[in-house]
């Protein structure tokens, strides 16, 4: 009797823990929406991304990478003095159920130093790398759309 009832709780300390773990991935998940980049013209080294970024948990994104730059940043747009400034920004919270808007004006992300002009149609990368609340981190990569866009994009 007693084997029964100590595999029956060994099975339910099995199932808790495998729902636990589910849910830790679940959190770890980060949701994007309409991820594009700016087409380039022929020697232009620089791009601009753009989209929505959407997290479960609080979470700070801490990094950008992609293959057709040399290097990716988080960049806000401010105005200061009447004047339009942009910055690095070193790393971007993100609060639980928040939507982040990158946007043309505001916080984008800068591609560096491109291989290659990029062309309306064609796929981007990204590798987005997340720290949680608890200090660990992890990637999540999804691909972007190039497309053309005038100034009012």
């Amino acid at each position: 009797m007693h084997r029964k009832w100590f595999r029956g709780l060994l099975a339910v300390l099995l199932l808790g823990a495998s729902a636990a773990s589910a849910m830790g991935t679940a959190e770890s998940s980060v949701e994007f929406r309409d991820l594009w980049v700016r087409a380039t013209v022929p020697g232009q080294p620089v791009a601009g991304a753009y989209g929505a970024i959407k997290s479960g948990t609080r979470l700070a994104l801490v990094a950008v990478t992609s293959p057709v730059a040399r290097r990716c940043e988080i960049h806000q747009m401010k105005t200061e003095g009447g004047m339009m400034r942009m910055r690095a920004v070193k790393e971007l919270p993100m609060g639980a159920g928040k939507v982040v808007e990158l946007a043309p004006g505001g916080l984008h992300l800068m591609l560096l130093d491109l291989d290659k002009p990029l062309t309306a149609g064609a796929t981007v990368p990204f590798t987005f790398t997340f720290r949680r609340k608890s200090g660990d981190t992890f990637q999540q990569t999804v691909t972007a759309v190039v497309r053309d866009a005038g100034p009012e994009h």
